[in-house]
């Protein structure tokens, strides 16, 4: 018979579970392409506190893969053609290095995430 033990965490009221269970960061939050200066464009889960920003489960998105720019994938979810390299955890930045974020329809990227 095997016990099975919850090694989650959950610190001001955000769960974290161990990386050996898949996602790092079980949260709510709006999942959103953001734009960062110097051309970097990350797709994950956006947490923010003040001017700190936190994008859990965040992806890299490295080749768009459109015909409609970044807002097809934004509704669509990821094409056949699009990059994407994962963060392996959380990427922090301060609000003011955004230049824009797009809110995803969370069904399209709840797989990819």
């Amino acid at each position: 018979m095997e016990t099975k033990v919850d090694t989650s965490v959950t610190i001001n009221g955000i769960k974290y579970v161990p990386e050996s269970q898949g996602c790092l960061y079980t949260g709510s939050g709006d999942i959103k392409i953001v734009v960062l200066q110097r051309g970097h464009v990350l797709v994950g889960i956006l947490e923010k506190e003040g001017s700190q920003c936190r994008l859990h489960n965040a992806s890299v998105i490295r080749k768009w893969g459109t015909s409609k720019g970044l807002g097809e994938i934004a509704q669509d979810g990821p094409k056949s053609g699009t990059k994407l390299d994962k963060c392996n955890g959380t990427v922090e930045f301060d609000y003011l290095t955004v230049i824009f974020a797009i809110t995803c329809k969370e069904a399209s990227w709840k797989r990819v995430l």
